[in-house]
């Protein structure tokens, strides 16, 4: 899925990218949420354009706040810190832009988290990068939590090698329709 998103032209991206966030928009109840944590895309591996959704809360919906995450120097855990339009960013080692200097944000604070992906299966089932870092925090957030997954692809029928350690996601975006679960 990786080598194949990596093929995507420029243009399509793009426009899939924005079938992404109006889905969000048109599918969620945004306003009714505090916080929203988002991952910020890794630019050169075709992630899924989270600013746009990020900049479209800012611009329409100022009262719900973003998070973002910080991966940890241990390697295997995330931190969780607001994002606003006046938050510098640094490039972690990593190319993932970071936060410097924000407030934390406890998981427990989420009401909704938007989850990188590579796949997804028609079961709610997602494969990320392969470290555990989502499904840890995912973990430390309230059971009411919505957890929504971004995906430039449609889903697989099924994921055979689900770890019973994944926590399965609520819903998923893809630029044609949400997926739920």
């Amino acid at each position: 899925m990786l080598a194949r998103r990596r093929t995507l032209a420029p243009e399509d991206l793009a426009q899939r990218n924005l079938q992404l966030a109006e889905q969000l928009f048109q599918h969620f109840e945004v306003a009714g949420w505090h916080w929203l944590h988002v991952f910020l895309p890794v630019a050169r591996q075709k992630e899924p354009d989270t600013w746009l959704i990020i900049r479209q809360l800012w611009r329409e919906h100022p009262s719900v706040q973003v998070a973002v995450p910080v991966v940890q120097p241990d390697g295997v855990s995330l931190r969780h810190y607001q994002l606003t339009p006046q938050t510098q960013l640094v490039e972690s080692r990593w190319h993932i832009p970071e936060p410097v200097g924000a407030a934390e944000v406890v998981p427990a604070a989420l009401d909704a988290v938007v989850l990188p992906l590579l796949a997804f299966d028609e079961l709610g089932h997602r494969v990320g990068y392969g470290k555990g870092f989502y499904d840890r925090f995912l973990q430390e957030c309230r059971p009411d939590t919505v957890r929504i997954g971004l995906s430039l692809e449609p889903p697989v029928k099924r994921i055979e090698d689900a770890w019973d350690g994944d926590v399965p996601l609520h819903a998923c975006i893809t630029p044609e329709r949400v997926w739920r679960f």
